[in-house]
C-alpha cells in the first residue's frame, strides 16, 4: 500500500531541498514524479525555491477549495498519455511514481484527507513537506491534519543561533521580532529585494523563543 509521508521542520531545515532531491532520485531511475504546492505560497510564484538556490517549476498549483484528488487525477492522466507514447513495450503503462507537495502547512484539512486518499486509494506515494507551527507556536491546519493521518512522520532538523535544535519560527518585521499578526505572511528571505517592508523568519530553539517573546508562548488571547 502506498503511504502519505509528512516531512516537517522549522524554517531553514532544508525541506524544499529535500523535496527536490527526492524528485531527482526518482527521475534518475527513469520514474515520473509530480510536484505541487499551494498557490498561497507566492514566494517563487509557480516554482519550488530552495534556499540553496535550486528551483523547479511545479506541475500544478493548489488553490483554496481545490479538490486535490481531481487535480492529481488530471495530471496523472496527462502523464499516462504522454509518457506511454514513448514506450515500445505495449504491455507497459507509464504512471506517476510519487506526488511531492511543498509548503503543505497551507493546505486545508480536507485537502490533506484528499492526499491520504491519493496514496491509499490511488496507490501513489505522497510526500508532503512543511512546517508544523506558525510564529505564535500554533499548528497550521494542514500540518495538524498531516500529523493526525500521515503514515510516516519525519522531522528535518536545523539549529538555532545558539547551537541548540530549532523548534519554532520567529517572525521579524524590519529586523525586529513580532508576535502578533495574521498566521500567514510569506517570507522574503529569498526575494531579490530585502528591506524593512518585508517579513522574514528566524528558526529558534525554545529558550531563545521565550527570551525574544518575553516568556510568551502562543497567541495572546486576552
Amino acid at each position: 500500500m502506498a503511504k502519505l509521508y509528512f516531512r516537517y521542520g522549522a524554517m531553514n531545515s532544508g525541506k524544499s531541498t529535500a523535496l527536490l532531491q527526492a524528485a531527482y532520485n526518482y527521475e534518475e531511475r527513469g520514474q515520473v514524479v509530480l510536484l505541487a504546492k499551494p498557490e498561497i505560497d507566492t514566494k517563487g510564484a509557480d516554482q519550488i525555491e530552495s534556499r540553496l538556490g535550486v528551483t523547479r517549476r511545479v506541475d500544478f498549483l493548489i488553490q483554496p477549495g481545490d479538490d486535490v484528488r481531481e487535480l492529481f487525477a488530471r495530471e496523472r492522466e496527462r502523464v499516462r498519455r504522454t509518457e506511454s507514447e514513448g514506450l515500445f513495450d505495449s504491455d507497459r503503462t507509464a504512471d506517476v511514481a510519487c506526488l511531492l507537495i511543498d509548503e503543505a502547512q497551507f493546505l486545508s484539512r480536507t485537502q490533506v484527507d484528499e492526499l491520504f486518499r491519493v496514496a491509499v486509494e490511488g496507490g501513489v506515494p505522497v510526500m508532503a513537506y512543511g512546517i508544523r507551527t506558525d510564529f505564535q507556536t500554533e499548528a497550521f491546519p494542514g500540518s495538524r491534519r498531516l500529523l493526525e493521518v500521515a503514515h510516516t512522520l519525519e522531522e528535518l532538523k536545523t539549529i538555532c543561533r545558539c547551537g541548540r535544535k530549532a523548534m519554532f519560527n520567529g517572525r521579524k518585521l524590519g529586523g525586529e521580532f513580532v508576535f502578533d499578526g495574521d498566521q500567514v505572511a510569506i517570507d522574503a528571505a529569498s526575494a531579490a529585494v530585502r528591506d524593512e517592508r518585508f517579513v522574514t523568519y528566524e528558526s529558534l530553539c525554545g529558550t531563545c523563543y521565550l527570551e525574544e517573546s518575553g516568556g510568551r508562548l502562543g497567541p495572546d488571547r486576552r
